[in-house]
């Protein structure tokens, strides 16, 4: 019989070569937006190369989880299906709802297209009506500035309720802004 291959142990140690910290996540944290403005970028930005991809339960919509750590703790988020309203229409928006309104979330991170603004801010405050955290990323900062729109993130949180965080997914910028924010909403285990 063969001997047993033993995968090399780097200085990072095992959790590096398999793709998955060791400790269980502390808490779930879902991305929602509209199709096209970055989620899944933003995702990538946030757990690095922890992703797997599964279906929903009962559909063929793909749904892409993956971990981050955040202020000491291990947290699942999740890169739900792109939706405009929590009315749904496609099928792809029924299980962005449902995993919204009924399985178990901790924060809401909604991703809009920082160009369209005022008209994605529509999802926002139904994402506010369901009474859990929601932080917004502004995602294409970088494609607003070459366009020479600006957006006063501080402003718009107070008109919202909610904290707001300009970030360009694609380049990294705003990141770390992000997850202090998402540190800051995020209840305490």
């Amino acid at each position: 019989m063969p001997a047993r291959r033993r995968w090399p142990r780097h200085r990072w140690g095992r959790r590096h070569l398999y793709g998955a910290p060791e400790t269980a996540p502390t808490g779930r944290v879902l991305l929602v937006g509209a199709p096209n403005v970055g989620k899944s970028v933003l995702f990538h930005r946030l757990t690095g190369v922890y992703v797997t991809v599964s279906n929903y339960p009962g559909t063929t919509v793909e749904v892409s989880r993956g971990r981050m750590q955040v202020g000491g703790r291990t947290v699942e988020v999740v890169d739900t299906p792109g939706m405009y309203s929590l009315r749904p229409v496609t099928e792809e928006e029924r299980v962005a709802r449902d995993m919204l309104l009924r399985d178990r979330a901790d924060l809401l991170v909604h991703v809009v297209d920082i160009k369209n603004l005022r008209r994605m801010l529509v999802l926002t405050v139904e994402l506010l009506e369901t009474g859990l955290p929601v932080v917004v990323a502004a995602n294409m900062a970088d494609e607003a500035e070459r366009l020479g729109l600006s957006v006063d993130a501080a402003r718009v949180a107070a008109r919202i309720g909610a904290p707001v965080v300009v970030v360009a997914a694609l380049r990294g910028t705003g990141m770390s802004d992000l997850r202090v924010a998402i540190e800051a909403a995020l209840p305490h285990a």
